[in-house]
């Protein structure tokens, strides 16, 4: 009779734990990043009763149940936010607690601090790699924290090449008898000061022929600037013919800059690999594209998390750089992580060793920017659950009223 206790003991004991996992998921039922709990229960050892032929037995009741976490896939969230990003896949953003531990999280709602450390939405240090002061970004490296470049200026970058996309109308420019045809294409110098190449077209009195002329303004250099001059000619089908795409490119050397840069040396280049930039035919004489490699200082305006894990840096001047590369951790069994709060886990003695790599290699899962991974808690199946455990209490507490009145009723044998 006295087993009797014990074991609906142990019940109450079980359905009370499972009913405190299921609080639990319906408590993050709205938590990004958070992974289902499930109990599982197991018997404890039974006794035989008779002779020993285990003809009779009868068990001791239910352990305490074990908690297991479902790695599952969560839905997708689409945000607005530039700094939120989700794991498709397996895999784990990799975290530094404040102790200095090494932490995992499926949770992607990220912020920067003052400092432009990139941090999870409680305060850990997202961890990665940080592309050079060269802006070279080498995954090869141990990670580490991931700083942002927050407020600093991207150095300009001088002029090595130019190209105009351009037509010259075979029949005249504009059909003018000049047959002269002007544009100008904006270079910048090692300053990131701005200066503007015109290009001057004139037909020559030879068919298929044009002269060029290339000049800058005057104000910007130290002493009158020396057009470059030259001669460009076609077949009788416009293409192109002279210079050839296997000649050297023209090259425009503009010397003493009134800013004090550095000399500049410009390579016009006619050809787009064997195919050539400028056409006669008879149409109009007009650009379609131009092109230069140049940038003047540009500001940092906006950081975000693009897809793949890479931390884009958008400037001023529509240049957009790598600034980093979020890492992933593969864990082979993730079900022996530790819940250590704030969405994170570590790892406990039975955790395989995770492997941290760039996501989508090694059987990593990709990363989405501008979206974060719903909470996997299903809220049907939780009230399910509640209801059965809540029975399953009920039935243990009937056992215990039970036997307690079959106690007495003993007791009651001997008066």
């Amino acid at each position: 009779m006295i087993t009797s206790f014990s074991t609906a003991l142990s019940a109450l004991n079980a359905d009370s734990t499972a009913i405190d996992v299921v609080g639990n998921n319906l408590a993050n039922l709205n938590t990004p990043g958070f992974k289902t709990s499930v109990v599982s229960f197991h018997d404890l050892v039974t006794q035989s009763l008779g002779a020993g032929l285990d003809e009779t037995q009868v068990g001791f009741g239910v352990a305490r149940p074990i908690t297991l976490q479902e790695f599952t896939q969560g839905a997708i969230q689409t945000t607005s936010a530039p700094l939120d990003a989700m794991v498709q896949g397996d895999g784990f953003f990799v975290v530094q607690a404040s102790n200095g531990a090494q932490e995992f999280t499926r949770s992607g709602n990220f912020e920067t601090d003052k400092s432009g450390n990139l941090l999870t939405a409680t305060g850990q240090t997202l961890q990665g790699w940080v592309a050079g002061p060269n802006g070279v970004l080498n995954t090869n490296s141990p990670i580490g924290n991931i700083q942002i470049p927050v407020g600093t200026l991207q150095a300009p970058v001088a002029t090595q090449n130019v190209s105009l996309n351009l037509n010259l109308n075979a029949g005249g420019v504009l059909a003018t008898a000049t047959g002269t045809y002007s544009t100008g294409i904006q270079v910048y110098d090692s300053l990131g000061e701005a200066h503007t190449l015109t290009f001057t077209y004139t037909q020559s009195t030879t068919p298929g022929q044009w002269n060029y002329s290339i000049s800058v303004p005057n104000s910007d250099v130290s002493s009158p600037f020396t057009p470059v001059t030259g001669t460009l000619t076609f077949d009788s089908n416009g293409n192109l013919t002279s210079p050839a795409a296997t000649d050297p490119s023209p090259t425009i050397a503009v010397t003493g800059l009134a800013d004090g840069a550095s000399d500049m040396n410009v390579n016009w280049n006619l050809y787009n690999g064997t195919t050539p930039e400028v056409t006669q035919f008879d149409q109009p004489s007009a650009v379609a594209s131009l092109a230069q490699d140049g940038s003047a200082t540009a500001t940092l305006q906006s950081v975000a998390i693009g897809n793949g894990g890479q931390i884009l840096a958008q400037y001023s001047n529509g240049h957009q750089a790598v600034a980093g590369q979020l890492a992933l951790a593969t864990i082979r069994n993730p079900d022996s992580l530790i819940a250590v709060g704030n969405s994170n886990f570590q790892t406990s003695a039975e955790t395989a060793l995770p492997a941290i790599g760039v996501p989508g290699t090694g059987g990593r899962g990709t990363v989405l920017g501008g979206a974060v991974e719903a909470s996997t808690v299903d809220i049907a199946t939780e009230f399910t659950n509640l209801i059965v455990f809540q029975r399953g209490y009920e039935a243990a507490s009937k056992v215990i009223t039970t036997a307690d009145q079959i106690s007495q009723d003993t007791i009651n044998l001997k008066q």
